[in-house]
């Protein structure tokens, strides 16, 4: 069975702001309320698998992007830092 768009959405959204710490529900649930309206296809399932990693390693990347220059997150990592004035 798939999901249709929206419901797809309204998990992302969910999964984004209750991450497990304070700062990456913040962080990650407020660049997901601005920008997932707008995702869909494969850029809503990057978003996705981007919801399955640990947030040990996105807050990592975060504060260290170049860690993952060229990786398949690399430019979402950047928008969600230029969204938050992060550079």
């Amino acid at each position: 069975m798939t999901l249709n768009l929206e419901t797809r959405r309204r998990r992302a959204a969910y999964r984004a702001a209750h991450r497990g710490t304070k700062e990456m529900d913040w962080l990650v649930g407020r660049y997901a309320d601005a920008h997932l309206d707008r995702l869909e296809g494969e850029a809503l399932a990057r978003f996705e698998r981007f919801l399955e990693i640990a947030d040990p390693e996105l807050q990592r990347w975060i504060l260290s992007p170049a860690e993952i220059a060229g990786s398949e997150f690399a430019d979402l990592v950047h928008d969600l830092r230029a969204f938050h004035g992060l550079g």
